[in-house]
């Protein structure tokens, strides 16, 4: 069955954790797999998983409510399929020994099951993994019916903003490829897991910017624990935003790693263009963006005619040319003919500098090369070096969560 909804379908508010996201538009989002085994499924399988996670904060809601001025309506930097996301700060005046930092906090949407079931997928996730290039989970919370998660703050907001709003100054060459870098070993490291995880849900409205325009995925509602062993794929209900989902698994169901690699050509793509991946006000034979660029990436002649007209040619053409077909690889009809994760990101290193240009000298010649290799040895960490202090220990008021005495507020 097919539960990806278009992307102009239905008009549902970012959920961005970043200062730029407030009240903006972002792409339609299914409900969460219900039937996921490598998540809890409840809150007792989550109170077990939660003594592992000693670096995430269980927040009460009066701490929360207190750093979001009672959930204020100036605070709301987004809204969306799970909920609200307000900005707040925290420090000692919240609780002893926390580190001063402003934060995202995201507020579940009691109605109905979508949130929650996102909300356990989150913690478990994010509880485990740890990498510059995601976004790092400082806490939750866990009272009665209230649930809710606290981010750090990404101040420059969401890709998506800075693509397609019409207001931003665009992105220059150096910045796109940088952010192509970051979320590519943001998908690397999640494929070489202990457990490989596929992120599910790749689009630009999901990767969050900080202050130094580094990349980092955000929102793992929809991230499943990938095959292992002698399996060649996961079985699941097909959901994720059409435009970037992977053909083979929109018409099987079937999920793998190769299924991301997919969703980071449409991203890639659209970082080349400037283009939305489905865009229903350009011409009929234009709105989908891979069916309409795909077939030029590997013409010399005519990739360079869809390159975002807005860089104003401030860029290497072969550069260019070796970020085409880059794409051209990753978003083929074939998942076994795409580059692994550690692939692209040993393709797009060469083409990082200040100046936007090429390394001219690199061993990858003109074309694309694609190592053998396993992944980068990026490994999956149980404890954040980084503590936030003292009082940062995974303790909830909420019995049902893990042990503690329950406290009673309200969310206004």
């Amino acid at each position: 069955m097919l539960i990806i909804k278009q992307q102009q379908g239905i008009s549902l508010p970012n959920r961005n954790l970043g200062g730029d996201a407030k009240r903006q538009h972002s792409h339609s989002r299914s409900t969460s797999d219900l039937s996921e085994p490598s998540t809890p499924r409840n809150l007792e399988d989550f109170r077990k998983n939660a003594v592992l996670y000693t670096h995430i904060i269980a927040f009460t809601l009066f701490e929360l409510e207190t750093i979001t001025k009672s959930f204020r309506s100036d605070y709301i930097l987004g809204e969306g399929g799970f909920g609200t996301v307000y900005k707040g700060y925290i420090d000692e005046n919240v609780r002893v020994g926390l580190k001063s930092l402003p934060v995202a906090v995201k507020v579940l949407n009691k109605e109905g099951l979508q949130g929650h079931r996102e909300w356990l997928t989150e913690v478990n996730f994010l509880g485990q993994l740890r990498h510059p290039n995601l976004v790092k989970l400082i806490g939750y919370c866990c009272e009665d019916d209230h649930r809710l998660l606290v981010y750090e703050f990404m101040f420059r907001g969401s890709l998506e903003n800075h693509l397609f709003r019409k207001a931003t100054i665009p992105l220059s060459w150096a910045t796109r490829m940088m952010i192509a870098l970051g979320a590519a070993k943001g998908l690397a490291f999640l494929h070489n897991a202990e457990r490989p995880v596929i992120y599910r849900d790749f689009k630009t409205s999901n990767i969050l910017l900080d202050s130094d325009y580094t990349a980092k995925l955000s929102d793992f509602g929809l991230a499943k624990a990938g095959p292992q062993g002698d399996e060649t794929h996961v079985s699941t209900r097909v959901m994720g935003t059409y435009g970037y989902a992977a053909p083979e698994y929109v018409m099987t169901g079937h999920l793998t790693a190769r299924s991301d690699v997919y969703s980071f050509g449409v991203v890639l793509l659209e970082l080349l263009t400037g283009r939305k991946s489905v865009d229903k006000t350009r011409p009929s034979k234009e709105q989908n963006l891979v069916d309409w660029a795909r077939p030029k990436l590997n013409d010399k002649r005519k990739m360079l005619q869809i390159i975002d007209p807005r860089l104003d040619n401030q860029y290497s053409v072969r550069a260019a040319q070796k970020a085409c077909s880059l794409a051209y690889y990753c978003l083929s009809q074939n998942p076994k003919a795409r580059p692994l994760m550690s692939d692209v990101v040993e393709t797009l290193e060469p083409l990082q500098s200040s100046g936007g240009s090429a390394n001219e000298t690199s061993s990858t010649g003109s074309g694309v090369r694609f190592a053998m290799g396993r992944v980068p040895d990026y490994r999956t960490h149980h404890r954040y070096a980084g503590s936030l202090g003292a009082a940062a220990g995974c303790r909830s008021p909420n019995p049902n969560c893990s042990p503690g005495a329950p406290a009673a507020c309200r969310v206004r």
